[in-house]
């Protein structure tokens, strides 16, 4: 049976901090020039160290080999300076500048694009925070459910109820015109009446 806890995880490296990686750089690069080449096969050291490549394996043994055919050529030439011919002087030199310039740019660029390579560890004191795995079960009912077709219910149309709270608003009835145009034809007709039984009264008043 498979347990459903999460998965062991693997401790992850991590790389010195970039203040500790230049300070590294410059001492080698320093060590380099200082010792006209002698002393290259420190940086291809450190680089094969920490590239773990066959090619950068290789190139530190050439850088060796150099090495030693230079200490070999310093050597077998005369103490004098006045005693070396000009063209040992200018071989010499070429063969320290070849050196020098090869061995610091390839470590320097090297060196750099590993640090900075997506698969490349981290600095010092930067947490990592991996996904945590699923448990076993959920791996193995995840792309089961993936291909499952999604099953869609039909929903209930709801029908709106109307509000109790709310009480339906009558329109105004408007008073009919006819009968208005009947009352005050009434009521002229009254005064009308009213003052002709007036004027009757007055004149059987001046008659008598």
């Amino acid at each position: 049976m498979h347990g459903y806890g999460p998965m062991p995880q693997q401790p992850t490296t991590s790389r010195p901090s970039p203040a500790t990686l230049t300070t590294v750089r410059v001492i080698l690069v320093a060590l380099t020039v200082l010792s006209c080449g002698l002393l290259g096969w420190a940086p291809m050291l450190r680089l094969a160290i920490v590239t773990r490549k066959p090619r950068d394996w290789f190139l530190l043994v050439v850088v060796v080999a150099l090495n030693i055919g230079l200490f070999s050529f310093i050597m077998a030439t005369p103490d004098d300076p006045d005693q070396m011919s000009d063209a040992a002087a200018l071989f010499m030199m070429l063969w320290i500048l070849a050196l020098l310039a090869g061995v610091i740019t390839y470590y320097l660029y090297a060196e750099i694009r590993h640090y900075n390579t997506p698969g490349a560890p981290a600095p010092y004191g930067t947490p990592a925070h991996p996904a945590p795995p699923l448990p076993y079960q959920q791996q193995h009912l995840a792309p089961h459910q993936q291909h499952q077709p999604q099953q869609h219910q039909p929903q209930p149309q709801q029908h709106q109820q109307p509000n109790p709270y709310t009480a339906p608003t009558t329109p105004p009835t408007p008073t009919p015109a006819p009968q208005r145009l009947d009352q005050v034809r009434a009521e002229l007709d009254e005064l009308s009446d009213y003052l002709r039984k007036e004027n009757r009264d007055s004149r059987d008043g001046e008659g008598r």
